[in-house]
Formats: C-alpha cells, sequence, structure tokens
C-alpha cells in the first residue's frame, strides 16, 4: 500500500512539475481558455483590431501583467482607451504568471 501512495504522489508531482517548467505553453492554454482572441490576435488568429505578435517587444512583464491584472488602471496610465474596454480579470497567480510568460515571447521578426 505504501509503494501505491508513493507511486501516486510521483505521479501528481511529475504532473505540477510539468506545468511549472513550460509556462509559456501554459500561458497559450489560459490565452485559448480564456478566450483572449475574441478581443486579440496572434499570427492573424481572433480579432486583428487588437494584434499581440509583438507585444513582448513593446511591453515589460510588469507592463503585460498590470494589463492582465488592472486592464482599468493600465487604460488610464497609458491613454490607450478601446472599445469595448478590456474586461477585468480575477485569474490565479500562476496563470498571470503562465499569461505573462506566454506573451512576452510574442516579439517584433
Amino acid at each position: 500500500m505504501r509503494h501505491i501512495w508513493m507511486a501516486a504522489a510521483v505521479v501528481v508531482l511529475t504532473s505540477v512539475g510539468s506545468a511549472a517548467q513550460d509556462p509559456v505553453a501554459t500561458g497559450a492554454k489560459v490565452y485559448a481558455a480564456q478566450k483572449c482572441s475574441m478581443c486579440h490576435s496572434i499570427a492573424a488568429k481572433g480579432n486583428t483590431k487588437g494584434p499581440l505578435d509583438a507585444v513582448g517587444s513593446t511591453l515589460s512583464e510588469a507592463e503585460l501583467r498590470e494589463w492582465i491584472v488592472d486592464a482599468k488602471g493600465m487604460t488610464t496610465k497609458k491613454k490607450a482607451p478601446r472599445k469595448p474596454a478590456m474586461r477585468q480579470y480575477d485569474l490565479p497567480k500562476e496563470d498571470v504568471d503562465a499569461l505573462v510568460a506566454y506573451l512576452s515571447t510574442l516579439k517584433k521578426k
């Protein structure tokens, strides 16, 4: 019985470790799950009025994080009104971290 519990613990830790090891892939999944493409596009997939193709070149990780957790504040700070306004997200820290990691990879080519 003890071996079964140890094996289960290894499987759980391996699963968690895999997600932690690839935050970019996790961030891409968060992007899809949150339906970000309804207002934004990447590689012309999604709403082309809000392209994110080079967002990693134009915004710092801190700014990306701020847009995700305080869109209204960033809209005012950057004087970037957009209709409709970006909605406020209440995501777990791990999802925000992963989304920031993913968006940071989107650079000018």
